[in-house]
């Protein structure tokens, strides 16, 4: 499938044309449909080769009966192996021309966009999510490419003359890659994440060693073949499906690797933290997750407030880390906020997201749906009460997945919920009496992702983000309160418990962190 859509989605926006997306999105999943079953090997030295654990089985949670591959799980000598090849071609890749570098990933960018139809059916499928947000997450993992080359080539590759002290001085400053990376990646969003981690790598002149998600095998093994397609060296790129137990630490605790990208959980990026720099610090570029407010101030436009709340709260399932999980409105407008949000909440449509029109699909797991019976159940406990939710749904093809529905808890602000990153369709709503106090309980938490306001008075906006701890901010946004980052356009950034460079993917400054510097001195020759 390379149809091409006569406009480009994004998580915030669409475009007129829906009738022949949807055409073009249907024929794409017959596609994929008639896939299903297949086996996939690891991808190593460009190599497809079997993994050293037993391989592991890919079913939807659409529908669990849906088998959608048999995936070869990579042992610690696999990860080994190829983080081995990987540092004997880093070299060369490195000195490669850092334009040709270029060529490469706009090239695989260009890929992802004529393959994005099948990108997305393949991740619809696979994690469950809507039509809508897999293309929007398409394009942006194409846009990622480019965005950092673009970046490369603002800075023409980080080479730039310095000052001198004496006439026959000449100093550069270069940044140069460290060698290879580790990069492991999330299941929410496993092209884009997985993108702009590898990209940037690459770009910078890094080999990279790349671990999936177990639960998005598929559309990631897509993406390195994409990547091999475009032109990158088969010993520069190497893809190791597998456990985190297993291959992933297998990845991170070695002394074999010069650095790591992770997107996931606080506890096991603490964990990378200690054990991938036991003998001298390596670099470490981490985004870890978050629990993040949206305030409703007294002058807020509520009906605006009440969409982009449940866009950011229930978008994906809440299976965001930018997910807005608190919200802190002001108790004289409580009432009619939570009118506003109980309504859009009870029209939402729910169901197999690779369907026209459905919005919430199921979360990712057993598991998950654990978590959310344990979270429901403790809501109604320490003063909570749930408004509306709270159970799963198991009626008619809904039993075969994993669906739960949207929940809002009206919740005490000393709630322990309000401290817990859910990961779920789990809303915690508290009423306060000022800005002050929202402020406050914002910050309150160990994360510091994502936040929101929205109020009419400036005075306000601007206080918050002058004080609520988190990297990416917004106000009276309708498109999603706490979440829709692009990149170029917001930097996705990660404060205390959510992650540990202060610069953020998706913007201006990320590149760098896959590099390092190094300062050269030339003194000129005296002339005979």
């Amino acid at each position: 499938m390379t149809a091409q859509s006569a406009f480009k989605i994004t998580y915030t926006t669409a475009g007129a044309d829906m009738d022949r997306f949807h055409r073009d999105f249907d024929l794409a999943l017959a596609d994929v449909r008639g896939r299903l079953g297949r086996s996939y090997l690891l991808r190593i030295d460009g190599k497809q080769v079997k993994g050293g654990e037993p391989p592991f089985t890919g079913r939807s949670p659409i529908d669990t009966s849906i088998v959608l591959g048999e995936f070869q799980a990579a042992g610690a000598a696999d990860v080994q192996r190829a983080i081995q090849v990987a540092r004997a071609a880093q070299k060369a890749w490195a000195k490669t021309p850092w334009p040709d570098r270029l060529t490469i990933m706009r090239r695989a960018a260009a890929l992802v966009r004529e393959r994005k139809f099948e990108l997305a059916a393949i991740m619809s499928l696979e994690v469950g999510k809507s039509r809508m947000e897999s293309m929007g997450e398409v394009e942006e993992s194409a846009d990622l490419f480019d965005y950092y080359c673009q970046i490369m080539e603002e800075n023409q590759g980080y080479c730039r003359p310095m000052g001198h002290l004496s006439p026959n001085e000449h100093t550069l400053s270069m940044l140069r890659p460290y060698g290879v990376f580790g990069v492991i990646s999330p299941f929410n969003f496993p092209l884009a994440l997985s993108t702009g981690m590898l990209s940037a790598a690459l770009i910078a002149g890094n080999a990279v060693v790349f671990k999936p998600p177990v639960a998005a095998s598929w559309c990631t093994l897509r993406l390195y073949e994409l990547c091999m397609d475009a032109g990158v060296p088969p010993g520069v790129f190497h893809y190791v499906s597998g456990s985190g137990k297993v291959a992933g630490q297998a990845l991170y605790a070695t002394s074999a690797v010069d650095g790591m990208a992770f997107t996931g959980s606080k506890n096991v990026g603490m964990q990378i933290l200690r054990q991938l720099s036991p003998v001298y610090p390596k670099p470490v570029l981490m985004e870890l997750g978050g629990k993040n407010p949206a305030v409703v101030t007294a002058s807020a436009d509520l009906d605006k407030a009440a969409t982009g709340i449940m866009r950011s709260a229930f978008s994906l399932q809440g299976q965001k880390c930018s997910a807005c999980s608190r919200v802190y409105v002001d108790q004289k407008v409580a009432p009619e906020l939570i009118r506003n949000l109980l309504a859009q909440i009870r029209t939402m449509r729910i169901g197999d997201p690779t369907e026209r029109d459905v919005f919430l699909g199921p979360v990712i797991n057993a598991a998950a749906v654990t978590t959310f019976a344990d979270a429901a159940s403790q809501a109604k406990q320490h003063g909570g009460e749930i408004l509306v939710g709270g159970k799963r749904l198991v009626d008619f093809a809904l039993a075969k997945g994993f669906f739960v529905e949207p929940t809002v808890a009206k919740l005490p602000l000393d709630h322990p919920l309000h401290g817990q990153e859910l990961f779920l369709p789990f809303l915690a709503l508290s009423t306060v009496s000022s800005l002050d106090e929202a402020i406050a309980e914002c910050n309150k938490v160990e994360y510091g992702l994502t936040a929101g306001i929205f109020s009419a008075e400036e005075r306000e906006v601007a206080r918050f983000f002058d004080e609520v701890e988190a990297g990416v901010c917004y106000a009276n946004r309708a498109a999603g309160a706490t979440t829709g980052a692009w990149p170029g356009v917001q930097s996705f950034t990660g404060w205390k418990g959510s992650g540990c460079t202060g610069k953020g993917g998706c913007g201006p400054y990320y590149l760098m962190g896959f590099m390092r510097e190094q300062c050269r001195t030339v003194m000129e020759q005296a002339m005979p």
